[in-house]
């Protein structure tokens, strides 16, 4: 058993005495009426002096953040979800008995209180107790400079004291649900039906990443956690749903920095009859409907960079960008070790399953290019040999009609017009194979029965996968993947 602190052993002894006085000091239903930030707008344009002829009462409930005790009047603020106001006590309006009840209160104890509503001399909107009810003892003390912790990721690990300490994390946990809210009412009036897929599969399929392997007992099978959500939405659209899409968790078993986290929350989409241009102008319109309706600007600070949603986002293809920052024109045919010549010019590493044009063409973008798509930008032509999902160009079957939407020079959506040809995807899947034979670990299986589903025929469609994470990095000017996601993966302690 670990050893109290000199304070938590006070705060121990204050619970018996509260039991003994027949309270319990782990409470009971408590009849809210009011909340706080509500109180403190209802009656913030009243005179002080106006009081003097109203009697308006309200009752709140909140954990104590601040008390000040004077003798037979005390002042203490409480705060609910939605902020904090101050509380008058004094021991002639609720008596003795409940007055020193309150004087064994310590901050982070949650409490009940009814009164008069009023507004001190300095204008602050404050509630006179006429009834105090203590709720829940609180055995350990809050920290008393939480930002000043020495280990910065205890503000994730106790995400629980950083919303009861730091009201921008509070602020973020509860915009992030508007922000979703916001894209499911948004897609779904231009006719999109939410559904749920699988998150346990027995194939590694949807996109290039290494999985998180489970066992399913019964079975005695081995599955994966999904890494994307593609396959099964598109089967969907060979059922005749036409226009799905899925907000979900998904799982990738890799490294863990600023912007990722190991399980995360993915949106994608699909919209029988349309293409690449079709997702282009979808994204473009729910980002700028998300900074309307939930945050009334267009104008965000993110990662040292001023970003602009506003008007018609920058559309470039991969080898053009490439261009004009190395002057180097891949839309020439070249052949591999051109290339590859190329790419030892330029001090690029090579992996041995990158041995194509097209890998060789996306390193140079990542080298080059990525970083430098600051305002929003829909960057489109990926090679090939990197869009195993994807329809060929019809101008130049060397690239596929692919985008990705890049902001702050980071990646933010992923979009096709989608390969629905079984015998070209069939290929597609087995030169995968080939990659995995050659070390490529991220490699897609093949999935025979979504197969199957194409050759019923697949309509003609756009997809596209949000990262929602980061989306609400950018939207709440975070800079970090843990500002947003309550419950980040952390090592344990003893790692």
């Amino acid at each position: 058993m670990r050893e109290f602190s000199d304070q938590e052993l006070v705060r121990r002894e204050k619970c018996e005495n509260i039991r003994k006085l027949g309270i319990d000091p782990f409470g009971h239903k408590f009849e809210r009426t009011d909340y706080a930030e509500a109180l403190k707008e209802k009656y913030k344009d009243v005179d002080h002096d106006a009081f003097e002829n109203m009697n308006d009462t309200a009752t709140v409930a909140g954990r104590i953040m601040f008390i000040r005790k004077m003798g037979k009047a005390s002042f203490f603020s409480i705060k609910d979800k939605t902020g904090s106001i101050q509380i008058y006590i004094s021991i002639n309006d609720i008596g003795e008995e409940s007055y020193n009840l309150f004087k064994t209160a310590d901050i982070g104890d949650i409490v009940g209180v009814y009164g008069k509503v009023m507004k001190t001399k300095t204008g602050e909107v404050t509630i006179k107790c006429l009834k105090y009810t203590h709720l829940v003892k609180s055995l350990r003390p809050l920290p008393e400079k939480f930002h000043g912790l020495t280990d910065i990721e205890e503000r994730y690990r106790r995400r629980y004291v950083d919303l009861m300490m730091n009201d921008d994390s509070r602020k973020i946990a509860f915009t992030r649900p508007k922000i979703i809210r916001c894209i499911q009412k948004f897609m779904d009036n231009r006719g999109f039906t939410e559904v749920e897929t699988p998150i346990l599969t027995t194939l590694l399929t949807g996109a290039s990443a290494r999985p998180f392997v489970t066992h399913h007992n019964t079975q005695d099978l081995d599955m994966y956690l999904r890494i994307a959500l593609e396959l099964p939405l598109k089967r969907l659209l060979v059922g005749g749903m036409e226009a799905v899409y899925e907000i979900g968790r998904t799982f990738r078993n890799e490294g863990m920095d600023p912007k990722h986290n190991p399980e995360f929350t993915l949106m994608e989409a699909y919209l029988a009859y349309s293409d690449l241009e079709g997702m282009m102008d979808l994204t473009e319109d729910m980002y700028q409907t998300i900074a309307k309706e939930v945050f009334g600007k267009m104008v965000y600070n993110w990662c040292g960079n001023e970003i602009n949603l506003e008007g018609s986002w920058k559309r470039i293809s991969m080898v053009d960008a490439i261009k004009e920052q190395t002057g180097i024109d891949f839309k020439k045919e070249m052949t591999v070790d051109e290339a590859l010549k190329l790419a030892e010019e330029h001090h690029i590493e090579v992996q041995e399953h990158e041995h194509t044009v097209g890998h060789i063409i996306n390193l140079f973008f990542e080298k080059y290019v990525e970083e430098t798509l600051i305002q929003p930008t829909f960057l489109y032509g990926h090679p090939i040999e990197i869009s195993p999902l994807t329809k060929k160009n019809p101008e130049d079957p060397r690239f596929v009609d692919r985008f990705e939407l890049f902001i702050g020079g980071k990646e933010f959506a992923n979009a096709y017009t989608e390969l629905n040809d079984p015998i070209d995807q069939l290929e597609r899947f087995e030169n995968q194979l080939a990659e995995r034979d050659l070390g490529n670990d991220e490699a897609n299986d093949i999935d025979m029965d979504f197969i199957e589903a194409l050759e019923y025929g697949m309509p003609p469609a756009g997809g596209i996968g949000y990262g929602i994470d980061r989306l609400c990095m950018l939207f709440t000017e975070s800079e970090s993947i843990r500002d947003v996601i309550l419950f980040p993966t952390m090592k344990p302690l003893d790692k």
